[in-house]
């Protein structure tokens, strides 16, 4: 003790033990925070010197974000650095006297069970505003969840799966533990409501949610912090614009080799095919359509047009019916395709089907209603549709083509002729050498032809002598393995993604840089 006091000891020991489990548990953004925080106070008591507890927060930020400029990217580093500052203003200001008397052991658990339910309601109520902007979503059941989770894993499943080092036959008990709350926290996600979602918030709505979520944990009288709520509904539901009666708004995604194409109305959504299946655990649905449906306010899709059966164009349809209200399904499917059966009321596209949305014409041209019957490639059976309407008060013509080849495309001229000039035209099969014949261009005369197609896409899509034929007619051609999302407003010019929201490594100065 002469040689390492107690304290001191016991300090460093707990630092120690602390770099031990974070590394155990990945060295991610959180255990790092946490490691740095207890290895900076330890010096300081060390040192004889005292910070208060934003200081220590603060330097440990300014390290990590030195040591891994990187890490001010990651959701992790401010839900974690921002719940440890919402716990330390949130603290009551209280003095305690020099002696306190001896209390039995009941009220002292109460008060830690107490001050337990006030991290979690503090860090839950707080951390939503950062939810929302990092994730546009937040969870309704989250406070529930880890009022389960947190006690069962940090005083039975952690302890026992560390001493099951030493006894292996506490690992089963673990497990069943373990197992016992997927099922419990799987239920909790499956009710009504569980999640809230929300569109993407503007930079105003955005501070209004960060104010309200520092202002509802502040230690302030309770007619003070309730006006946290008409603060935080700005993130919640922020305002989404929506094209005027008569204009209608244009998406083409980017999710690599497939095809999928929003066509927003005044009060009308059309989802134009859903992408290609990645894995068997993971598809367009999920990774690209879904997420982007819900950044931009989407409460459900009103038709959902899959051109035909094609992985890459019906790959994330299934995610898509299961995750948003679908009113209705357009295809050119067979009657047995698993995706029709016990989902939204289906009919099949057939030219000469014509609707109005909001002052919007759409139209079918193809397939032939007796092309179902024939023997033809899936192909040759996609939904071909019209979209015509207005864009910033100017006529505005979509032709979306699916994966038509030539002798479609010269059928579809035979009947339509000059009819199918459009402003904006998705190239027939992602540019593939079948489609996209000079005469359909010219009869088309496109402002711009969209190719949506994977980076360097194994089937060389789009074909090279493709892209020559549109350019040598004056065609410009936007590539989603180049542009990313394309994007045409009811207001304003068209953009890509890529360079709406450049990457800081495709800044023009850093890409000339040897």
């Amino acid at each position: 003790l002469l040689q390492l006091p107690a304290p001191l000891a016991a300090r460093w020991g707990g630092v120690l033990a602390a770099l031990a489990y974070a590394l155990l548990a990945g060295w991610g953004v959180p255990a790092q925070r946490t490691v740095g925080m207890l290895a900076l106070v330890a010096l300081l008591r060390s040192s004889g010197l005292r910070w208060p507890l934003p200081a220590v927060l603060l330097a440990v930020a300014a390290a990590m974000a030195l040591a891994d400029p990187w890490a001010l990217l990651q959701p992790g580093f401010w839900l974690s650095f921002g719940a440890v500052a919402l716990l330390a203003v949130s603290e009551p200001v209280f003095h305690r006297p020099a002696a306190p008397p001896p209390a039995p052991w009941w009220p002292r658990l109460w008060r830690a069970i107490a001050g337990g339910l006030r991290t979690q309601w503090v860090a839950t109520i707080g951390l939503t505003p950062l939810s929302m902007v990092f994730f546009h979503q937040v969870s309704v059941v989250g406070l529930l969840a880890n009022l389960l989770a947190i006690p069962l894993v940090t005083l039975l499943i952690t302890p026992l799966a560390l001493l099951g080092v030493l006894l292996p036959p506490l690992w089963p008990i673990a497990a069943t533990l373990v197992e016992g709350l997927r099922w419990a926290l799987g239920a909790m996600a499956a009710w009504p409501w569980a999640v809230w979602h929300g569109a993407t918030a503007p930079a105003w709505a955005v501070a209004c949610g960060l104010l309200a979520g520092t202002l509802a944990v502040l230690n302030l009288p309770w007619w003070q912090r309730v006006l946290a709520l008409p603060l935080v509904l700005a993130l919640l539901v922020p305002p989404v614009p929506r094209p005027a009666q008569g204009e209608f708004e244009v998406v083409a995604a980017d999710m690599g080799q497939g095809t999928a194409v929003l066509v927003r109305t005044a009060h009308h959504l059309l989802v134009y095919d859903a992408g290609p299946a990645y894995s068997a655990e993971s598809d367009a649905g999920v990774r690209v359509l879904l997420p982007l449906l819900r950044a931009r306010g989407e409460r459900q899709v009103d038709l959902l047009m899959l051109s035909h059966r094609d992985a890459d164009h019906v790959g994330g349809a299934a995610a898509l019916l299961a995750g948003l209200p679908v009113r209705q399904l357009s295809t050119s499917l067979a009657d047995d395709h698993p995706l029709l059966a016990g989902h939204a009321p289906h009919r099949r596209c057939n030219a000469g089907q014509a609707w109005t949305w909001d002052g919007v014409q759409f139209e079918v041209l193809h397939p032939l209603a007796g092309d179902h019957a024939l023997p033809l490639k899936p192909n040759a059976l996609s939904c071909v549709l019209r979209v015509q309407g207005l864009a910033g008060g100017r006529p505005l013509r979509l032709l979306l083509t699916g994966d038509i080849e030539a002798a479609q495309e010269a059928a579809l001229l035979a009947r339509a002729g000059a009819a199918l000039q459009a402003d904006v035209l998705l190239v027939p099969h992602h540019g593939s050498r079948t489609s996209s014949s000079a005469a359909f261009i010219e009869a088309v005369q496109p402002g711009v032809a969209l190719v949506q197609a994977g980076y360097r896409s194994r089937y060389g899509h789009p074909a090279p002598d493709v892209i020559e034929r549109y350019r040598r007619l004056g065609v410009p051609v936007q590539r989603s393995d180049a542009c990313g999302a394309w994007h045409l407003p009811p207001q304003g010019p068209a953009d890509c993604e890529r360079q709406r929201a450049r990457r800081y490594w495709h800044h023009p100065g850093l890409a000339a840089a040897p």
